[in-house]
């Protein structure tokens, strides 16, 4: 078990005045792995002190070395990736092996690339008699998601750190384990003292207390879209800059001259990964209606491959959900589909002889494009197949969302599927399953966030601009 008693502020680790206040549970073996304490307001005040504290020497540290400071945080990261992978695992329940090259990968890529935009990035420009400069925002409160905790958070320190700013950070209290690992690696780099901070809690009290707090400058969150409303509506309070990377319910478009077996296969994989709790799975799979029985064909056999597993195993593609919470928000919308007249392609609600918080991965066909299973965010390991006429219709229906995060385009033909995917109001589409790439932007349309992250694009959320007039 992994007990921690400190919060990591200003430079060193601060025993916590409420020790032990949060248990982490293995959500395979249902065991406690982990207590971490809760943060109170006086040591989240202390944190956001130590950050504002800190501004003015980060702020002015070369940009060479901030970027030399992200990639020793990379290199620390690497140097314990099977002790941090292993923690990961037994915090969220993903596959062990997933968790060393997406879990534990990305956050080392994210580090790296923010790094190389660092150092290419130009913080001056002349317009006229104007020179354009920019200035890292400040104090930045980051408050992290469970379904990607090492990486959410890189996501948001790199960037800010890259920029200038000071963070306080909060992991998610389902998975903070791996948050309080970072903070080893970042106290062995040597940051200057305040620059990186980070306090456990939950979100009603420690998030919220953050985002509140009058010296915080800007809040990066990830998360619910409800939840996100929240934090928008507490930063709007002291009109704070708030960057929201929030839900998704992503549509996949396989056009009638697709790669079938291709489109379907891939499909499954973008829907299914980390047992569906991804914000950008893509969990709507729209396909031509005269098409319909071919597909159905394809996925209930490529779904057989998508098969529950322990994740301690090197073999294992799916592992459970983070938590018996999660689990029975999955099964209800499972039994709500099962109960609609959709198309039942594989999956029931009977999850017997599955371990810890386990769902099967289901397939509904011929789902309702207006039903709570096509318009609402499951976080669960199920897909749902629609049909469309046209092209036209495709396009109607994928954007007939309050979401826009993600999405994909598929066809035997690149300039139309580019011409398609053009259409879907959403902040990144996949053309004929193009690979995920950490220094492209990744954000969202409409309830799907404010701003971007990876590469430039997340470094500039975290710059103001001045004019000085010459």
């Amino acid at each position: 078990m992994i007990v921690r008693e400190a919060h990591y502020i200003d430079g060193e680790w601060r025993r916590a005045e409420r020790a032990v206040g949060i248990e982490v549970v293995d959500p395979f073996t249902e065991e406690i792995i982990g207590k971490v304490p809760q943060a109170t307001e006086a040591e989240i005040d202390g944190a956001v002190q130590a950050a504002a504290r800190a501004l003015p020497v980060w702020q002015e540290t070369p940009v060479a070395e901030r970027a030399a400071a992200l990639r020793a945080i990379a290199a620390g990261l690497k140097s314990r990736r099977d002790e941090i992978a292993k923690v990961i695992r037994a915090e969220l329940g993903m596959p062990i092996k997933q968790c060393r090259d997406i879990q534990l990968g990305m956050p080392i890529a994210i580090l790296t690339t923010t790094a190389d935009a660092l150092e290419g990035y130009a913080f001056e420009e002349t317009v006229g008699n104007a020179k354009v400069v920019r200035e890292p925002v400040g104090v930045v409160g980051c408050i992290a998601p469970w379904n990607y905790p090492l990486h959410q958070i890189a996501a948001k320190i790199a960037p800010a750190l890259a920029a200038g700013c000071t963070v306080v950070v909060k992991p998610s209290e389902v998975t903070p384990l791996s948050g309080l690992l970072l903070a080893e690696v970042i106290d062995a780099c040597g940051l200057p003292a305040g620059v990186f901070n980070l306090v456990s809690g939950d979100g009603p009290t420690t998030g919220e207390a953050i985002v509140r707090h009058p010296q915080v400058d800007m809040v990066s969150f990830t998360g619910s879209t409800a939840a996100g409303k929240r934090v928008a509506a507490l930063a709007a309070e002291s009109v704070k800059r708030a960057a929201l990377e929030l839900g998704g319910k992503s549509a996949t478009i396989v056009l009638d001259d697709a790669d079938l077996d291709k489109a379907i296969k891939v499909s499954l994989g973008a829907a299914f990964l980390n047992s569906g709790q991804t914000c950008a799975a893509q969990t709507r799979l729209l396909v031509p209606e005269h098409r319909y029985d071919e597909v159905k064909a394809i996925a209930a056999a490529a779904i057989q491959r998508w098969t529950v597993g322990d994740p301690r195993e090197e073999t294992t593609r799916l592992g459970p959900l983070v938590s018996r919470r999660q689990q029975e928000r999955v099964r209800r919308y499972i039994e709500e589909g099962l109960a609609s007249g959709a198309d039942v392609i594989r999956g029931d609600n009977d999850d017997s002889g599955q371990m810890g918080c386990s769902v099967p991965p289901v397939i509904f066909g011929r789902v309702d494009p207006a039903s709570r299973l096509a318009q609402e965010e499951v976080f669960g390991p199920v897909l749902a197949i629609l049909t469309y006429r046209d092209e036209d219709d495709a396009v109607r229906i994928a954007n007939d969302s309050v979401y826009g995060l993600s999405g994909g385009v598929w066809s035997g033909d690149p300039e139309r599927a580019e011409r398609v995917a053009r259409r879907i109001r959403t902040g990144q589409v996949a053309i004929n399953g193009g690979a995920f790439n950490i220094a492209a932007p990744f954000g969202g349309y409409k309830q799907s966030g404010i701003g971007r992250e990876n590469g430039r694009f997340g470094l500039e959320e975290f710059l103001e601009t001045k004019a000085l007039l010459l």
